[in-house]
């Protein structure tokens, strides 16, 4: 009887899987669900990449600087390798923008119609690796992104040859800009210049978009070339012609750059200074030349707060130039508080200056990724080396100027006025006429970079190791540094388990994974 009963109930059961297979496909498919997608919101999506954050590389170039020696906050205040702390241009950028660039030159495919779409994912993409080589140093390239593919390969990427990715991204930069085509497609999707751009950028036909994205990739060549001001100056001046010759950003028309709402669409570094207002202060090097130049950005960047522990509270706080005291490198909370020789303790923080999270540091800010400011600063920094031609003192004002001009872009600002630029640029430490010497106007030029990428962190942690300007004095909070600056950041923890033989060999090819090792382009 058992035997029977088993039979009969084996019969059912395929009975009832032959007929749930009839409809399988149908009763198991989503109807709701996105099975395409167009690759240009791929490629909106990968716009808003990782542009650095406070407490990493604002506080390595001494923009920033939290005090609190509190385990998550300890980091580089404190010149510690933490994990949390160097990974965030790496977590925000393999996962998100590479993959979706990837995913969308995939789509695309090699013999897509869509050349103009496909040159922009391409100059993007140079965009983003020339920031994880600059803070890692060899990274997986080459095989970036491809997890798609459902490769053993592709889920543990190799890492490749900081150097050689380099010279790859020059190679893209060259075949995107000869494959734009003023007659080819329009990109309407892009958040640069396309239709949901800002008002004062957009373009509405493809050869107006193609104009904007060559003089994009030529700066970002520009940029690309002086990086090898130091460790290959040929190379440098033979990249920083072709980038000029190509045509660079001329305006504050040509920047790329993002803006958010504050609330629905917040800027997310900035959104936790004001969470977190308690770790927020700014550095006194930053603090002490925007006072020493009485430089009129300065009302829109620092701020004192009745209460640093709850800026949310006051949309008001004190502005003024002279009342800003930025917090000494490498000196704790508990000293800080103790008074004395330091200012103490202001309600439930510290009597310091702060981001001024209204303002600049602001979650309705923009984003700027490259501009005109940075351009010409560049361009004067390649006069004075003698590799392109015009003045450098004229490219030196006008990167200056087109940053003082883009402040109207963020919320409750005022636009800095014609007569304040000028006394600026005649202030002593400001007058290029004051450089006598090659090394003197190094100085000035990239000292205004620094200030000019105070919301790029990672352009100004790349180009401070480039340039060695502004002249800034290590921290010594202890000797983990051997009394110098961080070069590159530790890479993620889980790579030495999850992509071990990979990242075990990346270690040994750049001599340790460790804050002090240089990237290719860093010479001493």
């Amino acid at each position: 009887m058992k035997t029977i009963k088993q039979y009969i109930l084996i019969c059912i059961a395929l009975l009832f899987a032959a007929g749930c297979d009839e409809d399988f496909v149908e009763v198991n498919t989503n109807p709701y669900a996105v099975t395409e997608v167009d690759p240009a919101l791929l490629f909106a999506g990968a716009q808003r990449s990782h542009l650095g954050t406070w407490a990493a590389e604002h506080t390595i170039v001494q923009h920033f600087v939290s005090p609190y020696n509190q385990g998550a906050t300890l980091g580089f205040n404190f010149n510690s390798d933490i994990d949390g702390i160097s990974t965030p241009k790496w977590d925000q950028s393999y996962p998100g923008p590479i993959r979706s660039i990837s995913q969308a030159m995939t789509l695309l495919g090699p013999d897509t119609e869509r050349v103009n779409l496909m040159s922009m994912l391409r100059i993007w993409k140079v965009q983003i690796f020339m920031g994880l080589v600059d803070e890692y140093g060899d990274v997986p390239y080459f095989d970036a992104g491809k997890g798609l593919e459902r490769t053993n390969e592709s889920f543990y990427p190799k890492y490749d040859d900081d150097a050689a990715i380099y010279l790859d991204l020059h190679k893209e930069l060259q075949e995107a800009l000869a494959a734009l085509n003023p007659g080819a497609d329009y990109v309407s999707a892009d958040l640069f210049y396309g239709a949901n751009a800002q008002a004062a950028v957009k373009t509405t036909t493809s050869a107006d978009q193609v104009a904007k994205w060559k003089k994009l990739g030529n700066s970002l060549l520009l940029r690309l070339g002086m990086r090898y001001s130091k460790a290959d100056p040929a190379k440098a001046q033979s990249i920083v012609a072709e980038a000029f010759a190509g045509g660079v950003m001329e305006s504050n028309a040509d920047n790329a750059y993002v803006k958010y709402d504050g609330t629905l669409n917040a800027q997310t570094e900035n959104n936790n200074l004001r969470n977190f207002s308690h770790f927020n202060y700014a550095a006194e090097p930053f603090v002490d030349q925007l006072k020493s130049t009485n430089d009129p950005r300065g009302k829109f960047i620092l701020a004192t707060f009745t209460d640093p522990g709850a800026v949310s509270n006051e949309a008001n706080p004190n502005t003024d130039l002279a009342s800003q005291f930025g917090v000494p490198i490498g000196v704790n909370n508990v000293t800080l508080a103790a008074g004395g020789v330091h200012r103490g303790p202001r309600g439930t923080g510290l009597n310091y200056s702060q981001m001024n999270v209204w303002k600049v540091a602001s979650p309705a800010a923009p984003d700027f990724y490259v501009t005109y400011s940075q351009t010409s600063l560049l361009l004067a920094e390649a006069a004075v080396r003698g590799w392109v031609s015009g003045d450098a003192k004229t490219y030196y004002e006008n990167g200056i100027k087109a940053d003082m001009e883009v402040y109207a872009l963020y919320p409750g600002t005022t636009a800095i006025s014609t007569t304040d630029i000028a006394t600026y640029l005649a202030d002593p430490g400001v007058d290029f006429n004051q450089a006598t010497t090659d090394e003197e106007a190094f100085e000035l030029i990239n000292t205004q970079y620094w200030i000019v990428n105070l919301r790029n962190g990672s352009e100004a942690f790349a180009n401070f190791r480039r340039s060695g300007y502004p002249v800034l004095a290590p921290n010594l909070a202890n000797n983990n540094l051997n009394g110098g600056f961080i070069r590159r950041m530790s890479y993620p923890d889980v790579e030495g388990s999850a992509n071990s033989k990979n990242y075990g060999d990346a270690v040994t090819a750049i001599g340790g994974d460790k804050l002090t090792t240089r990237v290719f382009w860093d010479v001493p």
